[in-house]
């Protein structure tokens, strides 16, 4: 990663072959651990403006509707927070020079009350590219960190660092964002917890922000100050904001909500014995057809969506539905033919007087979706003006892979997009929510909850990918027979179901965390998806393994994960290099301790270039470390860590199955290794 300094630019084509789409990460830390700034993402045109108030993005307007800016949500970090946007810069329209990233506060808090501010930039894969560390922070109530701006036919990155006492009031109304309304008091600093409930009695007066339709809760008053532009490289933009003395007229957008999570630890239960069941909103237990389970899970879903706003957006966001009152409906007869069709749901979208309209069709308990039930939703929707059929299922979509194939009738001015949305996603993103980001209210909260309960129900059918395929047996059968040959259309069916299962691992572990896991391409961006499932494939059958990597957003670490089905092992690893300068036996002595609590079948090797070096488990390496040393003295480039797991064979739900234990391979690697390596990489930071 290349570190630049306030005013400096750099071309992002040149730091990464996948820099079409990045993610920007805003991050702080605070002494007592209570600070706190929102992101906002400004889309300015040539004239240095907004085009409208829909290009200016914060937490009541999280997403672009074409899909160029999108609001991750903050993760915690030890003491501070990480706030993440993902920008698709191939889907910014022609007519957006400039992508500004800001952060602002509230209430009386200033930027000086922060420390480490920090902007990063990395590429769709996680790599970081870039990064910004902003210093000297002090009575500004909001900052801009940094921008994205488009130079020739490449995208570049500033490091801006300018700060605004005027909040994010002033900052707006540069950029050409009407803010008008009365001024409010600021909030005490400890509210009733009745506050926290809109129209509870003390709650916060609440008006309407630009660019969204949900009501905002209103914010401090600004002050007047002059503003300090960065200054522009040369032959470049300028940059940021007008130089112009900002003045606020009356009240902003406020720029930070508290939100609602609920506890890791559940209370106590009141019940007298484990056979006493909790009460649940959504019951599942008299489910007993496919059908039930359909209808129920569609239910239960689309109400939950229109009742929890966070929650609604979030998952049609990326279909390209706008920011706005969303109403929900199941069973809905549409004329078609002969006999009307009934879609298992309908979402509705108002926004500014305009609908979008959604088409659902929902399956459960691994149940394959129909392409020609779809192909009628989707020839509905395109005679009725509907933007989107959306599909729901237990399987996970792939890139370049549509779940069923339809035909798109060219001739027609309206077009229909379709999608597909896993259950493993939904329950993901309640997670996040509830666990993590957070959301309005308590009641919003519960309503998540409950629908985790449903979903992680055994009777509800929406557990996610669950079966390997029809192709799975006889692959398997013939790497251990050796009788499978190179070019066996069976690989790649179990090629694609293997990458299937890696996105939903991520999905689990990423909302169990609160942080983005992806799965690594080391592919081009640009090369064909199809291409690289066959190579995979082939490798399948020469070689009788199935490899993925992945990374988890805050750390380092790429994990690997290899099932061999030869050996019928899983194995889980992680590269540690070696710290530079450092002895090879202090290096070692220092990896040992960091693994104090790791598992003690853990097996370490050294990385010596050209050759592997010894290695041995935590179990005999504890007590004598410099059996990790090569014996010819060669220097010692780093580490592999490596937990080796038995497989199941079976390709679908039973315990011992396959699935199963890629997941719980991962899940003991990470929690056993890599947990304790960041904890103990953190540990050494804060004493340096």
């Amino acid at each position: 990663m290349q570190e630049i300094s306030k005013g400096a630019n750099v071309s992002l084509t040149g730091l990464g072959e996948d820099a079409g789409s990045v993610v920007v990460s805003l991050s702080w830390t605070s002494a007592s651990g209570a600070g706190d700034a929102d992101v906002s993402v400004l889309l300015l045109d040539g004239n240095g403006k907004v085009r409208s108030e829909n290009d200016f993005y914060f937490y009541n307007n999280p997403a672009a509707d074409d899909g160029s800016v999108q609001l991750l949500g903050k993760t915690p970090t030890d003491n501070g927070d990480e706030d993440r946007i993902s920008v698709d810069l191939t889907a910014v329209p022609e007519d957006v020079v400039r992508i500004v990233v800001a952060a602002s506060q509230y209430g009386g808090a200033r930027f000086g009350d922060l420390d480490d501010l920090r902007m990063t930039v990395a590429d769709r894969s996680g790599e970081a590219l870039v990064g910004f560390s902003i210093e000297g922070a002090g009575a500004e109530t909001a900052f801009i960190f940094g921008e994205l701006y488009r130079r020739g036919e490449e995208w570049k990155f500033r490091a801006v660092g300018q700060g605004y006492e005027t909040g994010l009031a002033g900052l707006a109304t540069d950029f050409g964002i009407d803010v008008d309304g009365e001024a409010d008091e600021p909030e005490a600093a400890e509210a009733p917890a009745a506050a926290e409930e809109p129209g509870a009695p003390g709650a916060p007066a609440e008006a309407a922000a630009p660019g969204a339709d949900a009501p905002v809760p209103a914010g401090a008053p600004a002050e007047q100050a002059a503003v300090v532009p960065a200054p522009p490289a040369a032959g470049d933009p300028a940059p940021g904001a007008s130089p112009v003395p900002a003045q606020s007229r009356g009240r902003g957008p406020r720029t930070t909500r508290k939100k609602v999570t609920l506890p890791k630890v559940a209370k106590k239960s009141l019940a007298e014995n484990d056979s006493w069941r909790t009460a649940r909103l959504f019951p599942v237990p008299s489910l007993k057809s496919d059908k039930e389970r359909e209808v129920r899970a569609t239910s239960v879903l689309l109400s939950v969506m229109a009742q929890v706003p966070e929650f609604g957006r979030r998952l049609t966001a990326a279909f390209g539905a706008p920011a706005g009152r969303m109403q929900t409906f199941t069973e809905v007869p549409l004329p078609h033919g002969d006999a009307p069709k009934r879609p298992d749901g309908v979402i509705r979208v108002e926004r500014a007087g305009k609908l979008w309209t959604a088409l659902v069709e929902t399956k459960t308990n691994g149940n394959p979706l129909k392409a020609e039930q779809v192909q009628q939703y989707m020839d509905i929707a395109a005679r009725r003006g509907y933007e989107a059929v959306i599909t729901l299922s237990n399987d996970v979509a792939l890139e370049g892979a549509p779940m069923v194939d339809v035909k798109i009738d060219g001739r027609r001015k309206h077009k229909v997009s379709l999608w597909h949305l896993s259950w493993a996603e939904v329950a993901h993103q309640a997670q996040m929510l509830i666990r993590h980001e957070g959301v309005g209210n308590a009641a919003h909260a519960w309503l998540l909850q409950e629908l985790l309960e449903y979903l992680q129900h055994e009777h509800s059918g929406c557990h996610g990918f669950q079966n390997m395929g029809p192709a799975w047996v006889p692959v398997r059968n013939g790497i251990d027979d050796e009788t499978i040959g190179i070019g066996d259309a069976r690989a790649v069916d179990v090629v694609e179901s293997w990458e299937r299962l890696i996105r939903q691992v991520c999905l689990r572990l990423g909302g169990e965390l609160g942080q983005k896991a992806l799965p690594v391409q080391r592919a081009r961006r640009s090369s064909d998806p199809r291409a690289r499932r066959g190579a995979a494939a082939e490798r399948l059958c020469a070689e009788g393994r199935l490899a993925a990597e992945l990374r988890i957003d805050g750390t380092s670490a790429v994990i690997g994960v290899v099932a061999d089905l030869r050996t019928m092992k899983v194995r889980t690893s992680v590269d540690v290099p070696a710290s530079e300068g450092a002895y090879p036996l202090a290096a070692a002595k220092r990896l040992i301790r960091m693994l104090a609590e790791a598992p003690a079948d853990l097996h370490v090797q050294s990385l010596v270039e050209g050759e592997n070096g010894p290695r041995g488990t935590l179990e005999r390496l504890r007590p004598e470390p410099g059996d990790l040393l090569p014996g010819d003295g060669a220097p010692i480039a780093g580490f592999r860590l490596t937990l080796i797991k038995g497989m199941g064979n079976s390709r679908g739900n039973t315990e011992s199955g396959f699935i199963r234990s890629v997941d719980d391979a991962v899940d003991r690697f990470y929690h056993g290794v890599v947990a304790h390596l960041g904890a103990a990489e953190a540990r050494t930071g804060r004493r340096g």
